[in-house]
Formats: C-alpha cells, structure tokens, sequence
C-alpha cells in the first residue's frame, strides 16, 4: 500500500523526534510523509502550571482540530497528554512499544546526599508542575518545596543547570529519546512500582478520522496489541475518576500483569497506593476505581 500521509505534530524536540520515528515506520511500509507543525494550547502558555489551565488537551486539541479539518491524516502524541474521551470523529489507531515508564529524578552534584530518600539533599527545592509527581513525592519526601517547571525538555534541564532548582523529574522516556548528556547531574531513576508513572508513559498514541479506512489499515499494521491492552486499563482509571493532566494520579501495568496505582482527591494531599495482580482485564477499572474512594472514605 502507497500513500501520502501529512503528520501533525508539536514543535518540540521531543515531538519532532516521535512524528519523526512513526514518519520512519510509514516510510518502511512505502508511504511518503510531510510532517506539520502545530502550536497548541500549552505550547502557547509556559507561565501556568497545568492544574491552572483551563479544560483539558493542551496539548492535543489543536492537533485535533487539523485532524477533523483533514489539513493532517494523522497526529503523534504523547499518548499521556490525550483525553479519555476523544473528540467525535477521532480515534487512537495505534499504539507504540512502550518505552521506560519511570520517572526521572535529576539532581544537582552539589545537592547529592546519599544518605536521604533518592540521595536528595533535605529540604531541596524540587521542580514539577505535574499534579501527580508533586503529590507523590511529597508523600515520600515531605521536608522538600515543590516549585513549578515548565518548557520543553532541554528548557528544563536549562533551568535545572542555571540553579533554579536543586533537582526536577521528567519522565525517563523523553530523556532517552532525546539522548540528551545528563553527565553533569546525579541521575536517579524512579522505581515506577514506587513512584507510579501516568497512565499510558512511555507510549505513543497515533490518532486518526475514524472513517478513514487507509489510515486504519495502515495503522493496524503497525500498532502494539500487548501494550494496548495493558494501557487501556490505566488510561479506563483515569477516564472513571474524570481525570486529565490535573488529576494527581498515577497508574501502571506491567508486562507481567501486576497493576499500581497512586491516588489523591487534589494535589499535595494524602495518597492512597494500591496493588493488583489483574487475571481479568474486564471490570478490574471499576474495582480499582470503587476501592480508592472506599480509601477516603472516614
């Protein structure tokens, strides 16, 4: 099969590196492929955290629009940042591999102390505008300040190396995609049993129309039916609890079938942290989701 498919794609290094990868993987099954940059929403605002945005998809609905506007046959996201509930007319055709689901902890060498929790210096000034890893590591390291952090991966790690911060968490996935040099810092990878990853990192979603039937032949060729699994139970949690970008909550499925979530009611408050061995997919999102709010319950 032939085909000419226009990518949609955010500006950033990160972006540009996954539209690049999928525009790879269509060149492999004959296809030739453009790739449009788009600004969205939360490229546009740096200066909020995301739990101060209004709405959801910030980083998607201007993507989408070019989608349903047929100016794209296809958008690349980061499969964390889509919303649960896809526009009408949308659908994720496929799903990556997924890479490294933890979370990053960089740090300052000079704010290194091997004795404390992930050899983090006591009350270190950590940067994050993620609702959940705030939340999170709070609930392990409650002597630090969280400050927000935002701007593509590169700016972050400015930020860090400028001394805005003694240390910021990114997700490991776009670390290594990027192979960035992160010598200068200590690098401590965060256990995602642990410190639970958001629903869905470390992959890809490949968004489509969903009457276009090229797109979905082209798609199903290339789409990951393991990890889909796996992500659809996570991303069913988060869907249940209403959740986007601002809801502090963690939830991973290994390969192995061993489900962990994280959850608070807002950001910075208590977590509840659970753990299944799921042996049937079907119904396990509704328990999940009954047996954290049995959690606060008083």
């Amino acid at each position: 099969m032939k085909k000419h498919v226009i990518i949609g794609s955010r500006g950033s290094d990160l972006a540009l590196w996954q539209a690049n990868f999928v525009k790879g993987e269509l060149e492999k099954q004959g296809c030739t492929v453009d790739i449009n940059i788009i600004k969205t929403q939360g490229d546009a605002i740096q200066h909020l955290s995301f739990d101060k945005l209004e709405g959801k998809g910030f980083f998607t609905k201007e993507i989408e629009d070019a989608l349903l506007s047929k100016s794209i046959d296809l958008a690349v996201h980061s499969h964390k940042d889509l919303e649960t509930n896809p526009p009408a007319g949308l659908k994720i055709a496929c799903v990556s591999s997924r890479a490294n689901p933890s979370d990053l902890l960089l740090i300052r060498k000079e704010c290194v102390d091997a004795s404390q929790k992930w050899s983090l210096k006591a009350e270190a000034t950590v940067g994050t505008s993620s609702a959940r890893r705030k939340t999170q590591f709070l609930h392990y390291r409650n002597d630090v300040t969280i400050n927000d952090l935002r701007g593509n991966v590169p700016t972050r790690i400015d930020k860090l190396r400028q001394g805005n911060y003694d240390a910021i968490i990114l997700a490991k996935a776009g670390v290594d995609r990027l192979e960035l040099d992160l010598s200068e810092f200590e690098c401590v990878e965060l256990n995602p049993t642990e410190f639970v990853p958001a629903p869905a990192q470390g992959v890809l979603g490949l968004q489509i129309r969903e009457d276009d039937a090229e797109m979905t032949e082209l798609m199903s060729a290339m789409n990951d039916t393991a990890v889909e699994l796996r992500i659809s139970l996570e991303r069913k949690i988060l869907n249940l609890l209403d959740g986007g970008c601002q809801l502090p909550l963690g939830a991973f499925c290994t390969e192995d079938h061993h489900l962990y979530v994280a959850y608070a009611e807002q950001t910075g408050a208590e977590s509840a942290f659970l753990h299944y061995e799921v042996t049937n997919f079907d119904g396990m999102a509704e328990k999940v989701v009954a047996d954290l709010k049995n959690a606060f319950v008083e």
